[in-house]
């Protein structure tokens, strides 16, 4: 997804949304109060337009957002977890360590570490948007950086693709679903 053309994201953006709208899933993580949050690579310095900042925009595009704001960053880098095998992929805690919430301004609202300016009677949900989910530990520790950030938010996740458990099978290429990711036994637990 990396290096795929521009243009073949948006087309699968859109083609998991109405598969997803088709089957009511996903609703929770978007909407007119949605702002999707992005969430960096392994490395502190970015390339412009890295994927999960690349898909958020796609989304927001397509209208499933009301904006989005790139405000996770990486303090210092962690180990790519793409290349690294399972035992030594970052932990949790490695990840929530290397994370940092950074102050951005848009015309909706400014955001910075002591909160949301929202007035309003609904809650603002913040979505964290990656391109792959395998366990969950960078999904989690994004969350809980959020959490700490911003406390009266809603804080959920979207994954444009997700790793298949070892009792899964695959069925079909577009699945959408939705699941948790919990802290069990000092780590991430993904369900589905």
């Amino acid at each position: 997804m990396k290096a795929a053309d521009p243009a073949w994201l948006p087309r699968l953006v859109v083609q998991v949304w109405l598969e997803a709208a088709a089957h009511g899933r996903l609703r929770s993580a978007f909407g007119a109060r949605a702002v999707l949050v992005p969430v960096p690579g392994s490395a502190p310095v970015q390339r412009v337009d890295w994927v999960g900042e690349r898909l958020a925009w796609c989304l927001k595009e397509v209208g499933l957002a009301a904006g989005v704001w790139p405000v996770l960053r990486r303090r210092h880098a962690v180990r790519k977890s793409a290349f690294a095998v399972a035992g030594e992929r970052p932990s949790v805690l490695e990840h929530y360590a290397s994370f940092a919430i950074q102050r951005v301004s848009s015309g909706w609202a400014s955001i910075d570490a002591g909160g949301i300016d929202d007035s309003g009677d609904a809650r603002l949900t913040l979505t964290l948007v990656d391109d792959v989910i395998t366990r969950g530990r960078t999904l989690l520790a994004a969350a809980s950086r959020l959490r700490e950030a911003f406390p009266t938010a809603d804080v959920r996740a979207f994954a444009l693709l997700r790793t298949l458990n070892r009792d899964e099978t695959l069925c079909q290429v577009l699945d959408p679903c939705e699941g948790e990711v919990r802290w069990v036994s000092g780590d991430a637990r993904r369900i589905p």
